[in-house]
């Protein structure tokens, strides 16, 4: 499991951004992949998965 903080979740398109911690950088997450509600900065541990236009974050919890 990789740690991140969720740099912005859009509630309402369903959609957002997770900042790893180790790599800087940045994953597209879609509501789908969460397992936890996020908010903007909260702590979280994910997984990468290969979607359509690259890894996208999936099983999104709060850390």
């Amino acid at each position: 499991m990789k740690r991140g903080t969720v740099k912005f979740f859009n509630k309402t398109k369903g959609f957002g951004f997770i900042k790893d911690d180790e790599t800087q950088k940045e994953y597209f997450v879609h509501i789908s992949g969460l397992v936890d509600e996020v908010n903007d900065n909260d702590e979280v541990t994910f997984e990468l998965k290969e979607g359509k236009k690259g890894l996208n974050a999936v099983n999104v919890s709060l850390a």
